[in-house]
């Protein structure tokens, strides 16, 4: 059985689970934006609000950051590239090397951004199901003519699904390579491409295998989904974003 990741939607009856499905995707847009226009005063509320939604989902924290370790990876070259390219007063060098004050903020203002949107995603589909989301999506799109809102809706759903699996293989993958010996290999590089190699592989083909399944049993986009209604908290969680979050997109 394939183990609850902070991707993996999680039952519950906090005020995040109740809301419609619509409002927290619009709410992921509208603060996802705000996070890429904040700046070192923004981004401190933003974070504080982004700790209180984990805390009322019930989320770990060492759950999370044990998922992102490869992803906090990236944002160590990210910061590094950053801060090594950003012209400004040099604080320190190293024959061609030069890191910069400005690089070094420029580069926390990043991996902060990116991380909060990335933490924000693990709470929509933490508290959201699959189904809600495309749902949502679905009825964002139909409105836009020559789009396909059923067939993207589909996909956002699979796509959704197919995280957590991914995430259980990649552990399994891991596992399995220990177990042979991977680790007596020095090169991090090697034991990387081999797992990836091996992840990908197995990717597809669980999807063939879910395409040839999906086919057999006649499936299609034009599915009944659920009923996404509107309640009071949610025009006032709406009011309650817009008034933090547009100033910090256009100021």
């Amino acid at each position: 059985m394939a183990e609850l990741t902070p991707f993996s939607y999680r039952s519950g009856r906090s005020i995040l689970h109740a809301m419609d499905a619509r409002f927290k995707l619009l709410f992921l847009i509208l603060i996802s934006l705000a996070s890429l226009k904040a700046g070192a005063w923004g981004l401190p509320v933003l974070s504080g609000g982004l700790l209180v939604m984990l805390s009322v989902a019930r989320l770990s924290s060492v759950a999370i950051l044990k998922e992102l370790r490869y992803f906090l990876f990236l944002l160590v070259v990210v910061f590094t590239a950053r801060a090594l390219t950003t012209p400004g007063e040099v604080v320190f060098t190293l024959k061609l090397m030069t890191l910069t004050r400005e690089g070094l903020a420029d580069g926390i203002l990043v991996c902060w951004r990116l991380l909060l949107i990335v933490l924000l995603g693990f709470v929509l589909a933490a508290t959201t199901r699959a189904s809600e989301i495309r749902a949502a999506v679905e009825w964002v799109l139909k409105p836009i003519p020559a789009v396909p809102a059923k067939r993207i809706g589909t996909m956002m759903g699979l796509i959704l699904r197919f995280i957590p699996v991914i995430f259980n293989q990649a552990r399994e993958t891991a596992e399995a390579q220990r177990a042979r010996g991977i680790e007596n290999r020095k090169n991090p590089l090697y034991r990387l491409a081999k797992l990836g190699i091996a992840l990908i592989r197995r990717t597809f083909e669980n999807a063939d295998r879910l395409i040839v399944a999906m086919e057999s049993r006649c499936y299609s986009e034009n599915r009944t989904g659920p009923v996404l209604i509107a309640a009071k908290r949610d025009w006032i969680a709406l009011l309650v974003i817009m008034v933090l979050i547009l100033p910090m997109i256009f100021v």
